[in-house]
């Protein structure tokens, strides 16, 4: 063999060794899951003897099909007015200024101690609104919610009281979807996240490893911000820093997943990837800033293992995408070196590694509220690691520029007002609706795993069949929906 061909095929077998490690963390963190939830549940503590000062800060920019629902919703939370302040954190350039202002003098005629808040700059973006409201808060506790949620009156009664512990920082709650089944795409969302508020929240929270803070519908205790290093901007998963900050400074956080907030996913593909990007270079970001302290700073093994795969979990993507542009040189290796067949075949063992992921998914969803989930599994996992696969193009180049430390400015999710029935059709506005070269990139690479799937007939080699048909429908499903702009049906609200 050539050394380009050995190169090939052990940086194919790396990306595979290391996506099956992955999924054997996944496979843990189901039975850390399932051993959880075979235990007697913890009793909520007692209310405390005094409701204590709460601070419920609302970071919006640019959010008027939602403002009025957010401000509403958070206004008939069922806690004592007198210890209850609320912040309107606007770094709005549109019309959402003045809806928030009209809303705020609406409330404080009510008697509501709700402040609209407007900043010189919005530098720091969400991290340095957070941080400039705390600056005037007078809570002991903030609660956070972005502008897509619907907190439950009783949220704060729930919340508060799990504070009883002086060492805990941070009570985070399960994330709701007010419109799951708008769409395909939606389906898919709801269904990844339910794992996550289920499997691997309650998972890592159970053997008291770290879990992050959801930037949104969790209380934070004042005290552990400010001695954690208060809210930086350096990454744009501003959350998932602080909470590694947090925890490395001896604060304990509690997941309730038994309490729900009601939230909306994003409904259009330029939408969901503006979010996924976000999301998966902001982890990046954070495991290029904390890993290292997370090793050095002496903590069990398991909580530095769990931690590792918990901040690197997005560089599945990049390892995927890897492994597809690998896998078509490989036949060719594989026809010019048949003394090497047993070398492949090995990579039957990875086969394990997707059983561990459908069995985690399986797991979540069978815990998931919304009805017949059971029946439609097997089809919902498929379609989920079907659009997976086709954002590891988008998500990997974020991944990539989070590890290489490349900045890039923090970009909003557009919000639309959407439930199951529709959206108002003139909220699109918010869409950004350039196409751009990646869509054209990601349809290039279905052409290009359709080659794949060609190979595999002309010469009878079907070992990678079902892996090239997965990468060639979804990428295409996830180019020509950001390229062909199909525009749902609109509810006039």
């Amino acid at each position: 063999m050539a050394w380009y061909e050995y190169l090939i095929v052990g940086i194919y077998f790396l990306a595979a060794g290391l996506l099956f490690l992955y999924s054997l963390g996944q496979l843990h963190l189901t039975w850390l899951y399932m051993r959880q939830r075979s235990k007697q549940p913890q009793e909520p503590p007692p209310p405390p003897a005094e409701w204590p000062a709460v601070t419920v800060q609302l970071p919006v920019y640019n959010e008027k099909y939602v403002i009025e629902r957010l401000i509403t919703a958070v206004c008939r939370l069922d806690y004592p007015l007198d210890k209850l302040e609320i912040q309107v954190l606007d770094d709005s350039t549109d019309e959402t200024n003045d809806l928030a202002a009209r809303l705020v003098r609406r409330y404080q005629q009510k008697g509501f101690a709700i402040k609209h808040i407007r900043r010189p700059a919005r530098s720091g973006f969400k991290a340095g609104a957070l941080a400039y409201g705390l600056q005037q808060a007078s809570g002991e506790f903030v609660a956070i919610f972005d502008a897509d949620f619907l907190p439950r009156p009783d949220f704060l009664r729930q919340t508060i009281p799990w504070f009883a512990d002086s060492k805990t920082g941070v009570v985070q709650t399960r994330w709701g979807h007010i419109n799951r089944n708008y769409s395909f795409f939606t389906k898919m969302q709801a269904f990844g996240l339910d794992a996550h508020f289920s499997v691997e929240q309650t998972g890592r929270n159970s053997v008291n490893s770290f879990i992050n803070f959801n930037g949104t519908a969790g209380v934070w205790r004042r005290a552990c911000i400010e001695d954690a290093g208060g809210w930086q901007a350096d990454t744009l998963t501003e959350d998932l820093d602080l909470s590694y900050r947090a925890q490395l400074r001896g604060w304990r956080f509690r997941y309730l997943e038994g309490l729900e907030s009601p939230a909306e996913l994003p409904v259009l593909m330029p939408a969901i990837k503006s979010q996924q990007y976000r999301w998966n270079k902001g982890a990046a970001e954070t495991a290029r800033k904390l890993l290292g302290r997370v090793f050095r700073q002496r903590l069990p093994l398991t909580t530095k293992i769990h931690a590792a795969f918990h901040l690197l979990n997005s560089s599945v993507f990049l390892l995927l995408l890897v492994m597809g542009l690998l896998s078509l040189p490989m036949f060719f290796i594989k026809e010019h070196h048949p003394a090497l067949h047993h070398v492949f075949l090995l990579a039957n063992f990875f086969l394990i590694g997707f059983l561990s992921i459908g069995f985690y998914f399986w797991v979540a969803s069978k815990k998931a509220t919304h009805t017949r989930i059971k029946e439609r599994f097997v089809p919902m996992f498929f379609a989920f690691i079907v659009v997976s696969m086709g954002l590891a193009l988008h998500n990997g180049l974020a991944v990539l520029e989070g590890l290489l430390g490349r900045k890039t400015p923090f970009v909003r999710t557009p919000k639309f007002n959407a439930t199951d029935q529709g959206i108002q059709r003139e909220s699109l506005h918010y869409l950004n609706r350039q196409t751009g070269w990646l869509p054209w990139l990601e349809l290039l690479l279905a052409f290009y795993f359709a080659v794949g799937v060609w190979l595999a007939f002309r010469m009878n080699d079907y070992g990678l069949l079902p892996f090239h048909l997965m990468l060639m429908s979804g990428f295409a499903v996830i180019s020509l929906s950001h390229i062909i702009p199909v525009f749902h049906h609109a509810k006039k609200v």
